[in-house]
């Protein structure tokens, strides 16, 4: 055999060996469970509350009234006077000067009219959800200035049918307002209902303040909030509530600014204003879009007590929103909106003994909220900005050094803008910078690592405005699908990761209406019976509830897991529970094997918690009908404690593993 011979043998006989002697070996993800690298906040995974998409007004406020007081900007706005003939005279809207809170109210003269021949009915938003055999209360201002007029009052269903009625006497004659209450209960449920009032009897009589509330309101609090949407809320236990948004902080103008001293007190002493999605966007008008603030700062303050979540209110800065008008107020005349920051803080945190403190207490709350953190400002930027925020933090400081100031980072992760502010912000060693993203689950995949290189002992971040846009941002064709819901669980275990660095987040917009959004996507849609959360909001809530109290070193081949072989990774500890944590979101369309080592780790419970949430379809949806099309799955599996842990990870999944700790 010649020396060419015997090469090309030596060749075939390697050929021929290699698949024998070689084994593939699965890839371990690593978990140093001993070693906790930083804390987690108990704040890291909230929500943000703004009132868009109807999600005050005709949303968790449960009023079913709209225009209740006759002080949208048509007076008649969601009404329509019934009669049989006219005359002139019979129904006007009127209006008190002198009282620029509320001065509009409607003066009806009955002469002589049975029912059926003069009433008013109220649309609702968007109708009005009744539900069979539920109560309803309804209540009216009113001031009887002569004769005997009566108030027939019936639930009404899409075809004009009854479905729920009473008849309401007034009581008291005279020049006072007064007020009178009366409940009764629908006989059918619908979804499209209305509400109408038919006067009978013969004198003048006043009406103001005309509303309409269920009975099974959140805690069952007259005047309260939607239960269901709330509830949605309280299953994710958020560690914090962001309020009241958003753009509407800011306003078109200044005068159109959130104000919150404006929401305290009796509703009827509240003023209303257009909310500033009203006129926001051509292509999805709402000309009925007002806030009566019914939903004002002590109910938010409520709310996040309730759901066991720290409140984090959002004040105006002096500065309107800058794509609208970009109003400012001189630096020189900031007083009245510093004071408003440091009243807050009185109202929220101090004894009734104090000015604002008992405007708390005689609201029916005399403990201390205890307010922690406050945001000044909103998405705002440039050099306007912070020179209007240095004026606040050093006021705020002053009188409250332990109150943990939020600062906006502009509207974008990166830019000109976003590298001013960052670097201003943190000149000033700002404790929390705001940062914002709304962007494609793309960008998402590739900034699972934005975090990784960030100063850990500088100022802190909340993402505080985020989601994955299936479109574009400000598209009507963006929708809340599993595509988008995975990247931005991918996304999350860099969030996580690093939770020295980032100690707040939260998805955004929260809620929207089926028939009244101006924005998409957004967390959790309803209609006006019901609500549904979508992929991510799944997501936000296995974070949410999964949360842990310590980072762990977690890699693959020496390496955190940021999207290596399509596989995005996070581990924590939980201390409480004495239990480690994986997160794992594979966004690839074929299925993974990883085994797990928890290292240093000599003993485990042989069951531990699987938690998965895919669908192989990343265009797919949860809808009305389908709700839970994409809602996770649990079971308890068994492990051998003297093996490394072997997870199978579906195509399209994101994946939480609870391992309990001996």
């Amino acid at each position: 055999m010649n020396f060419k011979q015997l090469t090309v043998f030596s060749l075939l006989a390697s050929a021929i060996a290699l698949p024998v002697s070689t084994k593939a070996q699965t890839p371990v993800i690593n978990i140093k469970a001993t070693q906790p690298v930083a804390e987690i906040q108990p704040t890291m995974w909230g929500v943000f509350f703004e009132d868009i998409n109807m999600g005050a007004d005709g949303g968790i406020y449960a009023e079913l009234v709209k225009n209740r007081s006759f002080e949208f900007s048509k007076p008649w706005m969601g009404w329509k006077i019934e009669r049989k003939k006219a005359e002139e005279g019979d129904i006007i809207i009127q209006n008190r000067q002198g009282n620029t809170v509320n001065p509009r109210f409607i003066s009806v003269k009955a002469n002589n009219i049975s029912k059926g021949e003069l009433g008013i009915t109220n649309e609702g938003f968007k109708g009005m959800g009744i539900k069979k055999g539920l109560r309803y209360d309804f209540s009216v201002l009113y001031r009887h200035q002569k004769g005997s007029v009566k108030f027939h009052l019936e639930l009404l269903d899409s075809k004009g049918n009854i479905i729920g009625e009473t008849t309401l006497i007034p009581t008291g004659n005279g020049h006072d307002w007064k007020k009178e209450a009366i409940s009764f209960s629908a006989t059918e449920t619908e979804a499209k209902g209305k509400f109408r009032i038919w006067f009978e009897g013969n004198g003048e009589i006043d009406l103001d303040m005309v509303s309409l509330f269920p009975e099974d309101t959140w805690k069952k609090r007259p005047g309260g909030m939607r239960a269901d949407m709330i509830q949605l809320l309280a299953d994710m236990k958020p560690g914090f509530i962001r309020f009241p948004g958003g753009c509407i902080v800011e306003g078109i103008d200044l005068a159109n600014r959130y104000q919150w001293k404006k929401t305290l007190g009796p509703v009827e002493e509240r003023q209303l204003i257009i909310n500033r999605w009203n006129v926001e966007f051509a292509h999805r008008p709402a000309p009925d879009y007002f806030q009566t603030f019914g939903l004002g700062f002590f109910e938010y303050f409520q709310l996040a007590e309730d759901i066991g979540a720290e409140p984090l209110p959002i004040l105006n800065c002096g500065m309107a929103c800058q794509f609208n008008t970009a109003e400012v107020v001189p630096v020189n005349e900031l007083d009245s909106y510093v004071q408003d920051a440091l009243d807050l803080i009185e109202f929220a945190n101090a004894e009734p003994n104090t000015k604002w403190g008992k405007v708390r207490a005689d609201m029916g709350h005399p403990a201390p909220f205890d307010l922690k953190y406050l945001g000044i400002g909103n998405e705002n930027w440039g050099p306007q900005y912070v020179e209007r925020l240095k004026v606040f933090t050093k006021a705020i400081k002053a009188k409250y050094p332990n109150i943990k100031l939020v600062n906006s980072a502009g509207t974008d992760p990166s830019g000109d803008r976003f590298d001013y502010l960052n670097k201003e912000l943190r000149a000033m060693n700002a404790d929390i910078i705001d940062e914002h993203y709304y962007r494609t689950p793309d960008w998402f995949l590739k900034n699972a690592g934005r975090y990784d290189s960030y100063d850990r002992n500088g100022s802190k971040i909340f993402a505080g405005e985020y989601a994955a846009q299936s479109d574009k941002t400000v598209s009507v064709k963006n929708v809340n699908n599993w595509k988008c819901a995975l990247s931005e669980a991918a996304f999350m275990t860099g969030l996580e990761r690093n939770a020295q660095v980032v100690n707040m987040a939260s998805y955004a917009p929260l809620f929207a209406h089926a028939e009244g959004w101006q924005w998409t996507p957004d967390m959790i849609w309803v209609d006006n019976l019901r609500s549904y959360g979508t992929p991510n909001y799944y997501v936000q809530k296995l974070y949410s509830t999964n949360k842990g109290t310590h980072v762990l070193t977690t890699t693959q081949n020496g390496t955190p897991l940021t999207g290596q072989e399509e596989l995005y990774a996070s581990g924590i500890l939980d201390k409480k529970t004495n239990e480690v944590i994986l997160k794992i979101a594979n966004v690839s369309d074929k299925e993974q094997v990883r085994e797990v080592n928890l290292e240093g780790i000599k003993k485990i419970d042989a069951k531990a918690k699987l938690i998965v949430l895919k669908n192989a379809n990343p265009e797919a949806l949860n809808t009305f009908e389908n709700a839970t099309n994409i809602s996770p799955v649990e079971e308890t599996i068994t492990l051998n404690p003297k093996k490394k842990i072997s997870l199978t990870l579906a195509p399209n999944s994101f994946t939480v593993l609870r391992v309990k700790l001996l």
